[in-house]
């Protein structure tokens, strides 16, 4: 059989990811920060896109024309000539102006009282880091030449919770010194503020800190020293057989130890607030429910009039400016339009979940409903991978708190009665078991499941494990407090 190489026309269909495609698509999973950066990126970038006014505040250009006519007239009226006058030097008050006058801008008279001066605190840029303010005690101590480079190297290496991340090898290696040298150092900078800051492991932190109280000889200081494992464990009774003291004596030290710090650094971190800003509202209007989009700090965004009125033919373009500006304002169209669809689509699943979810808004996380993206998704008639993208990091202000619009879709746990319910409600439920049992005899997660059961939930034990160590929570091991 012989082969040959010939032409055949076939018809077909296929998704094509274009770059406006993509764009939408990226636009819908960014969050309400990530959105404003790119549109401030493209505001950067694109001639042909500008930020417009507020619909109210926006005016026609016959009024901002009106406008500068009236303001250049007024400043025109406001301006004279000002005369000097060499004479009148000599009465003014030069002391007095001396004394009043401030390098720094502001004299101290300008507040009528201490009441209305700002405190120093807010003035300040930034709060002070953990390595900042053991510089600043450096600079205090008598440390000076390659002892106190050694001591900037070993605060160097010291991490947010105040814990030394480099052996005395490490530190010896780095700096050229011997092991004696760098011990004697850090010594010298775990007596800083706070204390136990600079330690190396969680042992030598509390020690430290008893030391600086003038007990590490007492009954405290044995303990953190020959019997931590114990004391972690809460084997109190063997603690108290093994350096026979009354356990009472043995309670009262884990008591102490346990308002020690141990985490000296976490005081200074430099965490900054983040606030969320909702993305969309829910408020309640008589017996319906009402959603409003958040559009505020949002831009407004419009095409340039300039480069409008070079396209329409107005001005004469050579044709690479005019390939340029085209190529420019297809991209400033549909990223308008990409944002558009983005708040429609986050609004329709807004309005589908409040829909679902009715006797939540009514009466809290425990009436939540199992729900599922698909269920949404069939709602509005979009994909489910449309409804996840919109869904994250997208939050909601409800009567009931703010919600990620993802916390609304949670799995199904089966009821005695043949119903479902939500897991964030079983969840719910079970952190309000653990906050009311009684601290000396904490419940089992079995106990858990028998509680639950009795209230009409059937769950076994593996996932009230599962959903404990979600929530952050111990075991009953870990919960029991003897004291």
């Amino acid at each position: 059989m012989a082969l040959e190489i010939r032409q055949q026309l076939k018809l077909s269909q296929q998704l094509v990811m274009t770059p406006q495609l993509q764009q939408a698509i990226k636009l819908l999973q960014l969050s309400r920060m990530e959105l404003m950066d790119v549109v401030r990126s493209e505001l950067e970038e694109n001639p042909v896109l500008e930020e417009g006014q507020d619909a109210a505040e926006e005016k026609t250009p016959a009024e901002e024309a009106h406008d500068a006519e009236v303001a250049a007239e007024q400043a025109q009226e406001g301006v004279k000539e000002v005369e000097g006058d060499r004479d009148g030097m000599s009465d003014i008050d030069w002391k007095t102006y001396l004394e009043s006058y401030s390098l720094g801008g502001s004299t101290a008279d300008s507040y009528e009282d201490d009441e209305d001066r700002p405190s120093y605190e807010n003035l300040l840029t930034r709060k002070p880091t953990l390595s900042d303010h053991l510089h600043w005690q450096l600079n205090l101590s008598r440390l000076e030449n390659q002892d106190r480079a050694i001591a900037m190297e070993i605060i160097g290496n010291v991490d947010d919770d105040g814990y030394l991340q480099a052996s005395v090898d490490e530190l010896a290696g780095q700096t050229g010194c011997d092991p004696e040298r760098i011990a004697r150092v850090l010594a010298v900078v775990q007596d800083f503020d706070p204390p136990g800051v600079a330690s190396r492991n969680l042992q030598e932190c509390l020690l430290k800190q008893v030391e600086q109280l003038g007990m590490s000889d007492e009954l405290v200081g044995i303990i953190l020293r020959d019997h931590l494992d114990e004391l972690e464990n809460r084997r109190y009774q063997v603690i108290a057989r093994n350096l026979q003291v009354p356990l009472e004596e043995v309670f009262g030290v884990a008591k102490f130890i346990s308002a020690l710090d141990p985490r000296p650094g976490s005081q200074y971190g430099q965490e900054d607030v983040h606030y969320i800003i909702p993305d969309i509202f829910v408020y309640k209007v008589s017996d319906e429910y009402v959603v409003v989009l958040n559009d505020e700090g949002l831009p407004n965004l419009r095409i340039n009039s300039f480069y409008r009125n070079a396209l329409s033919g107005s001005a004469q373009l050579d044709e690479k400016a005019g390939e340029y500006i085209q190529e420019k304002l297809r991209g400033a169209l549909w990223l308008i339009k990409s944002i558009h669809q983005r708040q429609r689509t986050i609004y329709r699943v807004t309005k589908s979940i409040v829909k679902f979810q009715r006797d939540f808004f009514d009466r809290g996380v425990d009436h939540l409903k199992p729900l599922v993206l698909r269920d949404v998704a069939e709602d509005i008639e979009m994909h489910e991978s449309t409804v996840s993208r919109v869904t994250t990091n997208k939050y909601v202000q409800t009567p009931q708190g703010l919600f990620e619009l993802k916390y609304f879709f949670n799995s199904g746990i089966s009821t005695t009665e043949g119903d479902s319910v939500a897991s964030e409600s079983v969840k719910s439920k079970i952190k309000e078991i653990i906050a009311a049992e009684n601290p000396r005899k904490p419940y089992s997660d079995q106990k858990i499941v028998e509680i639950l059961h009795g209230q009409g939930i059937d769950i076994a034990r593996r996932t009230v494990t599962k959903y404990r160590e979600m929530l952050g929570v111990g075991s009953s091991t870990q919960r029991k407090r003897l004291f």
